[in-house]
Parts: structure tokens; C-alpha cells; sequence
């Protein structure tokens, strides 16, 4: 690794600060409202999909300063990573390259993640036409496991003893299956871990040979093997169809975006790595 010392402020750089700062007080902002009021700052500040009534241009920006208000170990572990990677970054560049760099960053993975809203969104308004169309048991079997939806297993199995021709089963599904197609489009995402990846993958560049200790693995890990191996399995999992309510491809979209910056700037890792 380039030898580098930082000073007695630098390990606690400005932007990192501060970004540490911001996205702690919104959090605690959004748990104070939630609690307090009833309030979710996610609803209007959380990225939605462009073909939501609720999109607003700003939730490009905004959305990478909010975090799951009842999750602490999302804002946690995202700052933590920022401040455990992003540091050693903003000394080598400068606060103004590294903040640029982190928000296009997020810019990108937001840009990515709308990209797989659109195409999720539009492949199931075409299954949901499907069983418009032809509103069969299997029709509707099939959204219900695809997109996981528990709560209407029950419902199917009715089905299953209840005449195939009534006009009211066939009207509850309908509304079942329109319904879950707007809670879909309207779903808020938020986060700073796309903008987050970003950083980890250039860290991983330019520092490629430097050892990690990571908790519980029992040896030492360059920077280059674990990175490359979570943006794999990032990878892996996104083509899963799974509901673990993770933008899989956003945190993919920041590290991409990332990696074109390096390479737009040209940066290289010193040979002494």
C-alpha cells in the first residue's frame, strides 16, 4: 500500500464526517417521527419507481441519506463501511473528489435500480394481464409463490374447494392481484449502500493487496479477494427471486458506477500494493 500517514483530523475526514453527521440525525429524525407521530420521511424522500404516482425527481439525492428507521444495523453498518473504507479515500483524493465520487456513486445506483424497477414492474403488470385475461387457479398460483405473498396461500387453497366459475372468487382475485400490482410500484427504497459499493470497490482498486480481518473468519483476507467476492455474491443473490427487500443491483449499480469514475480519472494502485 502507498505509504500514507494520515494526521491527527484525517482519520476523521471532513466529508466522511460529516456525512456520518447527516445520515445519523436523519435516522434519528426518522425513528422520532415514526414513533412519535406516525411519520415516514421514507414515503416522501425514499426513491420510488418512475412510474409511481409518488416519484419525485429529488428521491435521486435524498434517498441515499435516509435508512430503514427500524433497522439500526442498516445505518450502522453503512457508515461504519464508509468510515472503515471511505477515510483512507478522501486523504488520498481530497474532500471535493471523494464527495463527487460518493454521490455520483449513489446517483448511479439509483439510476441502476430504477432500470430493474422498470423491468420487474412491467414483467409483472404482464402476468397480472395474464390472469386478467384467464383469472385460472394457476394463474394466480403462480404470482402468489413468485412474488412470495404468504398471506394469500390460504386464499388458494379455498379456491381449490370452491367452484372454478364464481363470479365473486374471480372478482376477489382480480382485486387481490390489482392491488398487490400498485403496492409493488410504490414501494420507497432507501439507503447509502449503493453509494457505499462504490467506495468499497475503490478501495478494493487502488488498494488491492491490503489485509482485512474479518469477523468470524479466522485469517487475515486481502481487500481484493473479499470485495471481489461480495460483489459477486451481490450478484448471485440479484438473480435469486428472493424477498429479502435488498436492492441487490443498486448496491451493484454504485459499484459499477465506481469503477467508471476510476477509470474516467485513471486512477492505478501504487505497485508497492
Amino acid at each position: 500500500m502507498s505509504e500514507m500517514r494520515p494526521g491527527k483530523f484525517q482519520y476523521l475526514p471532513l466529508v466522511i464526517k460529516y456525512l456520518l453527521i447527516i445520515n445519523g440525525v436523519i435516522w434519528l429524525t426518522q425513528v422520532g417521527l415514526s414513533k412519535l407521530y406516525g411519520f415516514s420521511l421514507a414515503d416522501y424522500l425514499g426513491l420510488r419507481y418512475w412510474g409511481s404516482e409518488f416519484f419525485r425527481p429529488h428521491q435521486f439525492i435524498t434517498h441515499m441519506f435516509l435508512h430503514d428507521e427500524g433497522n439500526f444495523l442498516h445505518v450502522f453498518s453503512n457508515m461504519f463501511a464508509l468510515w472503515m473504507f471511505g477515510a483512507t479515500l478522501e486523504n488520498r483524493w481530497g474532500p471535493k473528489r471523494f464527495l463527487n465520487f460518493y454521490l455520483i456513486c449513489g446517483l448511479g445506483a439509483a439510476f441502476c435500480h430504477e432500470a430493474v424497477l422498470t423491468y420487474d414492474n412491467m414483467t409483472l403488470a404482464k402476468e397480472a394481464q395474464r390472469f386478467y385475461d384467464q383469472p385460472t387457479l394457476d394463474n394466480f398460483r403462480f404470482i402468489v409463490n413468485k412474488y412470495n405473498l404468504d398471506r394469500l396461500h390460504g386464499f388458494v387453497e379455498a379456491w381449490g374447494r370452491l367452484p372454478p366459475d364464481s363470479d365473486m372468487l374471480v372478482w376477489q382475485t382480480k382485486h387481490f392481484v390489482s392491488d398487490f400490482v400498485e403496492q409493488y410500484k410504490n414501494v420507497p427504497t432507501v439507503g447509502a449502500s449503493g453509494a457505499v459499493f462504490g467506495v468499497l470497490l475503490a478501495f478494493g482498486y487502488l488498494f488491492p493487496n491490503q489485509y482485512l480481518f474479518i469477523i468470524p473468519i479466522p485469517f487475515p483476507i486481502k481487500v481484493k479477494y473479499f470485495i471481489g467476492g461480495y460483489i459477486l455474491w451481490e450478484l448471485y443473490v440479484g438473480f435469486q427471486n428472493n424477498s429479502d427487500n435488498i436492492a441487490h443491483f443498486a448496491h451493484l449499480g454504485g459499484a459499477l458506477f465506481g469503477f467508471i469514475m476510476l477509470k474516467i480519472w485513471r486512477e492505478r494502485s501504487d505497485p508497492r500494493s
